[in-house]
């Protein structure tokens, strides 16, 4: 399995997390994999270290996978979660009161978005 925290909406338009579980498949020498995803596109983002963005929605459906450094998300209703380099986040939250972003250590961060 493969653990990803997914961002949502909800029907009265809060922001929640969601723990959620990708199944693996043993596929022999090469490994474990999950089934294929189908992507629209594959966008590389570095930020500056005060990175600070507050409330705001996912511009579209994606995942994004965490490089390097330690960031905090907070959702409208006020849970706040931090992820690091390797942690993998499904954005879902397109529309409604949107979730915070902040960079928690002071370094440019990397990351990889996958639009669905």
């Amino acid at each position: 399995m493969i653990k990803i925290t997914k961002v949502y909406s909800d029907k009265n338009g809060e922001s929640n997390f969601e723990d959620i579980e990708i199944p693996l498949k043993n596929d022999g020498e090469i490994g474990f994999l999950s089934d294929k995803i189908p992507v629209k596109e594959l966008i590389f983002r570095k930020v500056k270290s005060r990175y600070d963005y507050d409330f705001h929605n996912a511009p579209q459906k994606q995942y994004i996978i965490l490089l390097d450094g330690e960031i905090e998300i907070e959702t409208s209703l006020g849970e706040k979660r931090a992820f690091k380099g390797g942690d993998i986040l499904l954005l879902e939250d397109t529309q409604g009161k949107g979730h915070k972003t902040r960079n928690l250590q002071n370094i440019e961060r990397k990351s990889i978005f996958i639009t669905l």
